[in-house]
């Protein structure tokens, strides 16, 4: 058997149904092979960045590892953004680029790189593979280390002469080990001591809560302290719950914000935070003053990394948080109720044609188990700031690491992984530009999910950012208009434009969301009022003095 083909058995064997990428010369064993593995489906991307995203989004919500494909050179570093992406968000992703016959090594041959050093930095593990019999072994390596301790992004780079080696089938894994980091029930049980002896407190919640929300709710009901989230986790929890106090950080609400700087609480309960620029309002110091810092994390990283940590209680949150209810329960806590500063009432849009109007509207008009993958655009600031979660994990916003276009592979990986949910990616104009060939990726594997553009002929947030800051924006941040729904007709896709508050209507928005297939819907909208993006700009601006 083909080294190559053993990978794609390994990866059959651990459960992997689909890869993301394009082919090439450099990886065509594979791609050929995938001919005789109707279990494993090609999902032939129009970027190859636009694969890395879609295999991160899948990560996240399969809950199990993906894996993206690209050629040597360029292939190869056109994943190289979606896998800091999917280091910055922790997600288990193994990449595997190809790499050119080992004789050919520095005699300049078509498309040579070697990825494996460029990738490195940037990933948990990075390999170049040099011997047949040793691929699938390194394959199968790479994805223990991505799903073990605290997930993460690997590479492998393969020589095409490494993948057409011929190597014996009985050395293929039948599966991998998964390795939890291990917990610190010892400190989870001070920390329950702590949490115990303290008057008030905050419960700070990041990405890390995710799939463990209800454990989150039921600790802050036992203790009567109030639960805030960051904006990544925007969409864990449920604005109704009384004791959800909003979102900190960028975008965030004012009376959060009001709350969590100058509140009385003496005690700071992190969980699953590594307290970033976007998580903490510009590492605003407010956060952790005076009060006793208890952080729980799976990273030891993250730890005192801004702000200093009393007591930090390593471990997967699934182990460690149980762990301390468990220990508040022995010590005899009754639950308390809480009261906080924000008002959970679902916001009505206004007549003028605004983006917040918009986005208001939009969610009044869409099913209430929407999924909205939103993209870098300004867009991104109104639905943190002023759009309510109605269903769980309701919202993805990646504002750590901030790729423009990424929402969109990510909104098309969250339909393939949850067919029956409902499923919109809010993205710009200028993310369009970058990534928006992907809706034809959506088109030709048959996934029905809404692209709203929001078009304005600009780059918003640089727009917006450029006009606080500098009091000018230079000429060339403005592109040619568009009609971006003339050119999804043009493709088969159906679509609609909006220019008034008056075209957003039930009637239409349905025919869009019945559609078989992706459908868009263009509102062009050029709004001059600045998004809520709370500090960020107060931050930039003191760089500039």
């Amino acid at each position: 058997m083909k080294a190559g083909i053993a990978v794609l058995e390994f990866l059959k064997n651990v459960g992997i149904d689909r890869i993301f990428g394009i082919p090439a010369g450099s990886v065509n064993v594979l791609f050929d092979g995938m001919n005789d593995y109707a279990d494993i489906r090609p999902i032939i991307t129009k970027h190859e960045g636009a694969a890395g995203y879609m295999a991160a989004g899948f990560a996240k919500y399969t809950g199990g590892p993906a894996v993206a494909i690209g050629s040597s050179g360029p292939g190869a570093m056109n994943l190289i953004t979606p896998a800091a992406n999917a280091m910055r968000e922790q997600l288990p992703v193994l990449f595997l680029t190809g790499a050119v016959p080992s004789s050919t090594v520095g005699m300049n041959s078509s498309q040579e790189l070697d990825a494996a050093p460029v990738f490195a930095p940037l990933t948990k593990y990075s390999k170049l593979v040099e011997r047949g019999e040793d691929l699938v072994s390194e394959v199968a390596k790479a994805l223990e280390i991505a799903v073990s301790g605290v997930p993460g992004p690997v590479h492998i780079a393969m020589p095409l002469d490494v993948q057409m080696a011929a190597i014996d089938p009985a050395t293929i894994p039948d599966g991998i080990r998964t390795v939890r980091v291990k917990a610190d029930y010892a400190a989870a049980g001070q920390a329950a001591r702590e949490i115990k002896s303290r008057n008030s407190g905050l419960i700070f919640c990041g990405q890390g809560v995710r799939g463990m929300v209800p454990e989150v709710m039921r600790l802050s009901e036992r203790l009567g302290w109030p639960v805030v989230s960051t904006p990544v986790a925007k969409g864990l929890f449920k604005d109704t719950h009384p004791n959800f106090a909003g979102v900190y950080g960028f975008a965030g609400h004012e009376s959060t914000g009001k709350l969590v700087q100058e509140g009385d609480s003496d005690t700071l309960l992190i969980l699953g935070s590594s307290l970033g620029e976007t998580a903490t309002s510009n590492y605003n110091a407010g956060l952790a003053q005076g009060r006793f810092v208890i952080q729980l994390d799976r990273d030891e990283t993250v730890f005192a990394r801004k702000y200093p940590v009393d007591l930090p209680v390593l471990g997967d949150l699934a182990d460690t948080l149980p762990a301390i209810l468990t220990e508040l329960n022995v010590l005899g806590t009754s639950e308390q109720s809480v009261k906080v500063p924000y008002n959970p009432e679902r916001l009505e849009p206004g007549k003028e044609f605004t983006t917040k109007n918009v986005v208001l509207k939009l969610q009044q008009l869409l099913p209430e188990q929407t999924r909205y993958a939103v993209d870098i655009t300004e867009t991104e600031a109104y639905v943190i700031h002023d759009l309510n979660v109605l269903s769980p994990d309701a919202f993805d916003i990646n504002v750590h690491f901030g790729a423009m276009g990424s929402g969109l592979s990510v909104g098309i990986a969250a339909k393939m992984a949850d067919p029956e949910r409902p499923t919109v990616i809010i993205t710009g104009d200028g993310c369009f530009h970058m990534h928006g060939m992907e809706i034809l990726t959506a088109k030709e594997y048959g996934v029905p999910v809404l692209f709203i553009v929001m078009n304005n002929s600009r780059l918003g947030l640089v727009y917006h950012g450029h006009s606080l800051q500098f009091k000018r924006v230079h000429e060339t941040f403005s592109t040619q208009p568009m009609d971006f729904a003339k050119m999804a007709e043009g493709l088969g896709i159906p679509a609609a434009r909006v220019e008034s508050m008056e075209d957003l209507n039930a009637e239409s928005i349905g025919k869009l969301m019945s559609a078989d297939g992706p459908a868009l819907l263009e509102i062009v909208l050029t709004d001059d009022t600045p998004p809520p993006m709370g500090d960020r700009v107060k931050f930039l601006a003191g760089f500039a003095e």
